[in-house]
């Protein structure tokens, strides 16, 4: 597979993922989020599995790996401040973390 097919293949992954959080969210909510706040988001929900460690961490015996909603909540709504960018009530931005995590549960990614 080449490069831009590696990045077509990823920006249909991640507007799947954005398509799945908004169909998740309270009614609400759905209005409070616009696609491009949702793919900030997801960034940065990325952004943490990857720097925090927790991805490494080693799974229980039932071979889960718990992460921690309410860190990744705290980093969002941190970073988004930082950033300029928001704001964001940790509460809503709570849904938005649950609905990623249920994506990854329905492809079987994340138990």
């Amino acid at each position: 597979m080449s490069a831009e097919d590696d990045f077509l293949q990823e920006a249909e992954d991640d507007k799947q993922t954005i398509e799945f959080i908004r169909n998740y969210l309270p009614q609400e909510l759905k209005s409070k989020f616009s696609d491009d706040d949702l793919y900030y988001i997801f960034d940065l929900i990325v952004e943490y599995y990857t720097t925090s460690g927790c991805l490494d961490a080693q799974p229980d015996e039932e071979g889960y790996i718990n992460i921690d909603q309410d860190e990744i909540v705290d980093y969002v709504v941190k970073k988004a401040n930082k950033e300029g960018m928001g704001p964001y009530e940790p509460e809503d931005v709570f849904f938005v973390v649950q609905g990623e995590m249920e994506y990854g549960n329905s492809l079987g990614e994340v138990e």
